[in-house]
């Protein structure tokens, strides 16, 4: 079994790839919440996200991760 150890990065022929776009819904939450997910209960704090999944799960999303991962379509759709 090939072992890859934290921050080495293994001399291999690594092909390119990037993720395809998928619009998730999204709220902005004004207070600490709690949410149950496929993982166990996680909390965010006030100005974390609310996120929906691609098959309905909640997850919640530090703002700063959103803020650095995400763009805001607009306007924003209901049909998701």
């Amino acid at each position: 079994m090939k072992q890859f150890k934290k921050g080495e990065i293994p001399d291999l022929s690594y092909q390119l790839a990037v993720k395809k776009p998928i619009p998730l819904r999204f709220i902005q939450m004004r207070e600490p919440f709690e949410v149950e997910t496929m993982h166990g209960t996680f909390r965010g704090k006030a100005g974390d996200y609310l996120m929906v999944g691609m098959e309905g799960e909640l997850y919640p999303c530090d703002k700063t991760i959103f803020e650095k991962n995400y763009e805001v379509l607009q306007p924003a759709s209901s049909s998701l």
